[in-house]
């Protein structure tokens, strides 16, 4: 499969990507194997931080099983995304100038290798939901593998692309269009990661009348037996030698006392002739 250097500009509700040169853009850089940061900031949106990079993951608008999270509207140099679906890429209004991953592919970024695999949206051959992403890379030592909204049982195909990651971001809330607790569990035994951080499961923050995903409970009663940590935070600090050989479920906590109130917008009536609206800008396309 062939590197792309494709550059180009997201328009409103499709992805149109323009050829070019990245030039020192892609230039190899010396990448630390400190640690790295990864910051849950709700649903399947997390931040990673380290050697010198920061990626986001699946930044999402406030809508269902979403409603009552932060919009995760923080610096990133780089923004990957499993589909264009709402809960997993929004893009729109992202601070700074990020560059945009979003078809599965090989890419190079700053020295690091990322690796979009293609897997099933959902339970009928992507017949509903379309194809999700997931994504694999290497960021300060720690290889890590974010499943997205992945529906489907991994094939050996994408396993051999998925390897054995260190840290496992997988879904574990069910609905139609990602893993319910009996298939993360499958996934987690395909995988055996040394670390597992479970995603896309119901919280306070959803709007009980559209979200149809479970608790995390769940899934951790399917685990019983595997070690479960709980953070009284949002972010955890990982390398690459203080991750246990045998699997650990690592659960976040958000902080939903920081969260404001929404309140009601009320209707407006649109004019005769309104005035023309600016779509909010959009990263750039690597």
């Amino acid at each position: 499969m062939k590197r792309r250097e494709l550059m180009g500009y997201a328009g409103a509700g499709l992805v149109t990507a323009l050829v070019t040169n990245l030039g020192s853009q892609l230039k190899a850089d010396a990448q630390s194997n400190g640690s790295l940061s990864v910051q849950w900031l709700g649903h399947t949106c997390f931040l990673f931080t380290g050697g010198g990079t920061r990626v986001l993951v699946n930044p999402f608008r406030t809508v269902g099983c979403t409603a009552g999270y932060r919009l995760p509207k923080v610096a990133a140099d780089l923004v990957l995304i499993s589909s264009q679906l709402l809960d997993e890429g929004a893009v729109e209004g992202l601070p700074g100038n990020p560059k945009l991953i979003y078809e599965p592919g090989a890419y190079d970024f700053k020295g690091m290798k990322f690796q979009g695999i293609a897997i099933d949206h959902d339970r009928k051959g992507g017949k509903q939901f379309g194809i999700n992403t997931a994504w694999s890379w290497k960021q300060a030592g720690v290889s890590i593998l974010h499943l997205g909204g992945a529906a489907a049982p991994i094939s050996i195909e994408q396993k051999i692309l998925m390897g054995r990651p260190d840290v496992a971001l997988i879904p574990v809330g069910g609905g139609s269009k990602a893993y319910n607790p009996e298939e993360a569990k499958q996934a987690v035994q395909v995988l055996n990661p040394k670390l597992v951080i479970p995603t896309h499961y119901r919280t306070q923050a959803a709007d009980a009348a559209n979200c149809e995903i479970s608790p995390i409970d769940d899934f951790l009663t399917l685990m019983q037996g595997m070690t479960v940590r709980r953070s009284d935070g949002d972010s955890i600090s990982v390398s690459s030698g203080s991750l246990s050989d045998t699997s650990v479920i690592q659960i976040l906590s958000y902080n939903f006392s920081s969260v404001p109130v929404v309140k009601q917008k009320p209707k407006i009536t649109p004019s005769p002739n309104p005035t023309p609206r600016v779509s909010p800008r959009r990263p750039k396309v690597l």
